[in-house]
């Protein structure tokens, strides 16, 4: 159980304690105890109660709770609370857009109780005249609840990674004279997955056999020669059967799209061959990488042997849009510089805190600005060759001009500008208040541009063209936000980039030195999008990079 997953515990008995107008202050406490559980400096799974008490604000009653949290997933406090409330409203607090004060009035005033009856009140318009409502307001409540419906079964790539791993190592140790390889949506590395496939050319009775080791549920689909099972984490699989002698055939047409085999097959009958590589030989073609396979344009380059050479994490040199305790970090500055000098073996840090706009995150003043420009200075000295570059995550504001004036913006490395307000906009706007940014001769890089949140928010509209070509006309790169709940810019949208000419930028968004191992996630949506590591900022060399931000600085 990670500290997030705690605090999510902590979150909801704060929220339903409002709900039911217990003690402000008691409120306000637990609300508390949930930050400062997610911003623990270790894995409290991993501590103990005279540890967990040491820490600031934290005390032994909410130690004691942590424990239990980790221990049985919840606390009495909790369970008093979920015991007087409907399911159906502790459903609703999942909801974007609907807090504690809005959900009582739902609940008391409208007698709603679940997340149906609301969804259809919201149709039959009764929420508008609700006190603390609106049309506006219904409208939202309405998309979320849509956006949320869409969305059930679906799973984060990076969430069920470990399962993945933990089942495949399993299944290859009790079906050794066998093959069992990944493949379907997890092994073209989909952002998001409803099931992660495996195929193996074990007979059934023993694929059984080993899948009933696992001391899981599962089901036979005989008609389609699949094994169904859920692992302890409740993560689906598909197991594939194959004969042999089709296996590496299977082993395609189970991974490809349905577009990309679709394409494929207009080159001739998919033949049976023992590798894959042979198979595409076969067809006149070279041999795609898995994360390619999605049905764009990899079978004509495949076809003019004009294939990419996909970016790998080795060909990474630095780690750029990082967070430090100057703003809503975790770790100081020089834990962060080190972990990646040392653990990472990386050449450079960029350093972007937030600005000064975002007061929720701590935001730098201009004056803490030159504290932090004084610390970089004398740990770069300390930590030569390694070099940390002065950058800043400057908001966008609704206008579209960032939050320090100019003479400020020319004193950093480089300036990644993103948006954390007013996400609410129609395509026009967004689009609008992006390229006005881009245009600012002192951006370098656009951040994480739609600002989705994967199975949760769909992110602002935008004219993804106009938006690319603004960066191309105003050599501004644009992050690949590496966070795997982002993954922003989509990889869908990559392959026009490069042909525009933009470099991208694989970015962690790091808030904690473990945030710096999200840049695995990026480097699968990078490959998927066609990138290569000539085209990335971060896996410039620090001498290159240095060059590339001060011709940058003295165009600007």
């Amino acid at each position: 159980m990670t500290n997030k997953d705690i605090a999510k515990v902590f979150k909801l008995c704060g929220q339903l304690m409002e709900l039911h107008k217990e003690n402000p202050f008691r409120t306000k406490a637990m609300a508390g105890a949930a930050f400062r559980i997610d911003k623990l400096p270790f894995a409290a799974s991993g501590s103990n109660l005279e540890e967990l008490s040491e820490q600031p604000n934290i005390g032994k009653s909410t130690a004691e709770k942590i424990m239990q949290v980790i221990t049985t997933g919840t606390f009495p406090d909790l369970e008093k609370l979920l015991e007087k409330t409907p399911e159906g409203i502790v459903e609703m607090l999942k909801i974007k857009g609907l807090g504690p004060k809005k959900i009582q009035i739902i609940w008391n005033d409208l007698a709603i109780e679940s997340v149906g009856e609301l969804y259809y009140a919201c149709n039959e318009n009764r929420l508008v005249e609700a006190k603390g409502f609106g049309l506006k307001t219904q409208e939202d409540i309405k998309k979320a609840i849509e956006f949320s419906i869409a969305n059930q079964g679906w799973y984060l790539f990076a969430k069920v990674l470990n399962s993945a791993h933990t089942i495949i190592a399993s299944l290859k140790a009790s079906l050794k004279e066998y093959q069992v390889e990944l493949t379907g949506d997890f092994r073209r590395k989909a952002e998001v997955l409803q099931h992660v496939e495996l195929i193996t050319d074990a007979p059934s009775e023993i694929a059984i056999e080993a899948i009933r080791a696992l001391d899981n549920e599962f089901a036979f689909d005989t008609e389609h020669s699949i094994l169904n099972f859920r692992d302890e984490n409740n993560t689906p699989f598909k197991v594939h059967l194959s004969k042999t002698d089709d296996f590496a055939k299977n082993l395609l047409l189970t991974t490809g799209s349905v577009l990309h085999i679709e394409l494929l097959k207009g080159f001739g009958e998919i033949p049976t061959l023992g590798s894959e590589d042979a198979i595409y030989t076969a067809l006149g073609l070279a041999y795609i990488e898995p994360e390619l396979r999605e049905g764009t344009n990899e079978i004509e380059l495949a076809k003019n042997n004009a294939l990419p050479r996909l970016i790998t994490y080795a060909d990474l040199k630095g780690s750029l849009h990082n967070h430090s305790t100057y703003s809503d970090g975790v770790h100081s500055l020089k834990e962060m510089a080190q972990y990646l000098r040392d653990e990472l073996k990386m050449e450079y840090l960029g350093i972007c805190d937030h600005s000064k706009t975002a007061v929720y995150a701590n935001g730098l003043s201009i004056e803490r600005l030159e504290q932090q420009w004084a610390e970089i200075d004398r740990l770069n000295a300390e930590l030569a060759p390694f070099k940390i570059f002065k950058g800043i995550e400057s908001d966008i504001l609704s206008d579209g001009s960032l939050d320090y004036p100019n003479d400020v913006l020319a004193k950093f490395d480089f300036v990644v500008a993103s948006i954390h307000s007013n996400l609410k906009m129609d395509e026009e706007k967004a689009t609008t208040r992006l390229i006005k940014a881009i245009e600012n001769p002192y951006t370098t890089m656009l951040g994480h541009p739609t600002g989705r949140l994967l199975l949760s928010r769909a992110g602002y509209p935008i004219d993804f063209k106009k938006l690319i070509d603004a960066c191309a006309a105003n050599n501004v790169v644009i992050e690949i936000n590496a966070n795997p709940l982002r993954l922003d810019l989509d990889w869908r949208w990559h392959q026009y980039a490069l042909e525009k000419g933009v470099l991208l930028s694989v970015n962690p968004d790091a808030h904690r030195k473990e945030g710096f191992l999200d840049m695995e996630f990026g480097i699968y949506v990078a490959r998927k999008g066609g990138l290569t590591a000539e085209k990335c900022l971060n896996a410039f060399s620090l001498e290159e990079i240095m060059t590339y931000f001060n011709n940058r600085k003295s165009k600007a």
